[in-house]
């Protein structure tokens, strides 16, 4: 009975009769199969840019929200208020021009009367933007350009506490993120608005100049970078450490000079990568993102790394990050995978009018990049280079660099306080403030905060490596100390003096620290740190006599409560 149902089976094309194959539409897939991008498209690149770039714009405003006015608010350390003030008072007799153009804020145009209110407003705004475009990947030019414009007010005001690399780099990362995005449409796939092969090359040419200049002034700054010998000091003495830097600093020296080679290796010669073809720029991307990853890991360096990673995300097309993103039907992904397809067909509608615009956006922002980049080339070129500086006052173009030298022992200010009615009696009670991150405490595990930021411990760093005359600052907070002055407070970890009468002396002890080693009597103590005093860094002083001090810099007098 089985030979008439073989014989049936062939008759229907079933059994070993050849199979003759469907015909395929090209770009045809069976229904299962996800969509393969294909490369040479940046949809996707566009939205982990913008989820990205908002997701550090978040951090920086919340930052700002949370240290702004105790930092450079109408009580601040240094008032923002007063510094425009003394802008006015340079450039007077000139236009308003001049004073604006000096520092680009949009606070010219408010009332300074509710400085802290106008500093707050700033940044709430700016977090609600943030939060907008990170959790939807949905953005326009008018929501980006709101973003760096509040950014970008704030930073002119920021005096000392905004003067770091990361500041110039992210309000440059801002900027390019501005043509990133249509100008009116809310959508993660805007479809008459493709993501710029211009823009694309921004980021990339940004990247570029960030690790090709971090590479050349190591090289042509501390010697240490030559002898590879650097990061034998760099886990003790970063501006704040990590727990994890706590055990790499007790690697061998031979681990120590892979980290240093490795490092001249991923910052002068793989940027170079970026120019070698798309799987070269591939590489680039993975290398350098990884290299940002390890530094995370080991310092609290800010957002610096965490910034530094988006423009290598535009070395990745649609299709290298296609993993990324779901392949379900009507995903986004299977959207791009559908534009793509359409692009790709012989009879395309013709270009509209927006379109043309846009293209011609695209091309005078080339070139005014290319153009600013010129002195940024010239600096990179010269062996006095210099290193996180602009050339231009809207910080579009910079120059970057970090570590260029490295500081060989680690020192500290530890503000003291006592309640003696006399700062020289020997019996006299010091005891000492903790701040929220850097060292102190010699039992306190070293903090981890990135990519949060604390602004005054930063600033606590460079003040323990120059003098109190080149940071009056700090006579400003030894002050509000004085008076337990709540706003100050909120930037210390540990007041001695809580639920007390404020001290009547304050003064700053000049230390050296080193890390215990692992296993050692002072780590068996539970201490990661062990000390030694230099000796005083700044002398007692009371409010009584700070008052004149305050007084001669228009510093508000605090009271006591």
């Amino acid at each position: 009975m089985a030979a008439p149902v073989e014989f049936l089976r062939k008759r229907r094309g079933g059994g070993d009769a050849p199979q003759s194959e469907p015909l395929k539409a090209p770009g045809w897939e069976p229904p299962t199969c996800p969509p393969r991008l294909l490369p040479g498209t940046f949809w996707l690149t566009r939205i982990v840019l913008l989820r990205a770039l908002a997701f550090i714009y978040f951090v920086a405003f919340l930052v700002a929200y949370n240290q702004n006015k105790q930092l450079i608010g109408e009580k601040g350390l240094l008032p923002s208020k007063l510094y425009l003030k003394q802008i006015q008072q340079y450039f007077r007799g000139k236009s308003a021009w001049d004073s604006f153009s000096y520092s680009p804020t949009i606070i010219w145009f408010l009332d300074w009367s509710y400085m802290d209110f106008i500093l707050d407003s700033i940044s709430l705004l700016g977090l609600g933007v943030s939060a907008f475009v990170t959790i939807t990947s949905c953005a326009n030019m008018i929501l980006m350009a709101i973003l760096w414009i509040l950014y970008f007010s704030l930073a002119h005001v920021g005096q000392i506490w905004y003067a770091f690399g990361w500041e110039f780099q992210l309000l440059e990362t801002g900027f390019l993120g501005i043509f990133l995005c249509p100008l009116w449409t809310f959508s993660q796939l805007p479809k008459h608005t493709p993501t710029s092969s211009i823009v694309i090359w921004g980021f990339r040419w940004l990247i570029f100049r960030i690790m090709l200049g971090a590479g050349l002034i190591k090289v042509r700054g501390d010697r240490c970078w030559r002898e590879l010998t650097c990061m034998d000091y760099h886990y003790e003495t970063q501006p704040v450490p990590n727990p994890v830097a706590y055990y790499l600093h007790q690697s061998p020296w031979w681990f120590h000079q892979f980290e240093t080679l490795s490092n001249h290796f991923i910052e002068l010669v793989v940027p170079f990568f970026i120019f070698l073809g798309r799987r070269m720029c591939i590489i680039h991307g993975i290398v350098q993102i990884l290299f940002q990853v390890i530094l995370i890991i080991s310092g609290n360096l800010s957002f610096l790394n965490w910034l530094t990673i988006i423009p290598s995300i535009a070395c990745f097309d649609d299709a290298a990050l296609g993993f990324l993103f779901g392949s379900q039907r009507g995903g986004v992904k299977d959207q791009v995978h559908k534009m793509q397809l359409e692009e790709a067909k012989e009879n395309k509608p013709p270009v509209r009018y927006g379109c043309l615009v846009r293209r011609v956006v695209n091309v005078s922002f080339g070139v005014l990049i290319a153009c600013l980049s010129i002195p940024v080339i010239m600096n990179l070129l010269n062996s006095k280079q210099v290193m996180n500086t602009s050339f231009n006052p809207l910080r579009i173009v910079n120059t970057y660099g970090a570590f260029g030298s490295i500081t060989k022992e680690r020192t500290e200010v530890i503000i003291q306080g006592t309640s003696s009615l006399e700062a020289n009696d020997s019996t006299a009670v010091w005891e000492e403030y903790e701040f929220k991150c850097k060292p102190g405490n010699l039992k306190r595990r070293p903090c981890l905060i990135s990519p949060y930021h604390y602004r005054l411990d930063w600033l606590m760093w460079f003040a323990a490596f120059q003098t109190y005359e080149q940071n009056e600052w700090i006579f400003h907070l030894a002050g509000k100390l004085l008076a337990n002055d709540p706003e100050a407070l909120s930037l210390i970890a540990f007041n001695p003096f809580e639920g007390k009468d404020p001290p009547r002396w304050i003064r700053g002890e000049h230390y050296r620290y080193k890390f215990s080693r692992p296993g050692g009597k002072h780590a068996a103590e539970g201490k990661w740190w062990i000390r030694k005093r230099i000796g005083p860094y700044f002398p007692a002083v009371s409010l009584k006599g700070l008052k004149d001090f305050f007084k001669s810099r228009d510093w508000p007098y605090p009271g006591h409560g």
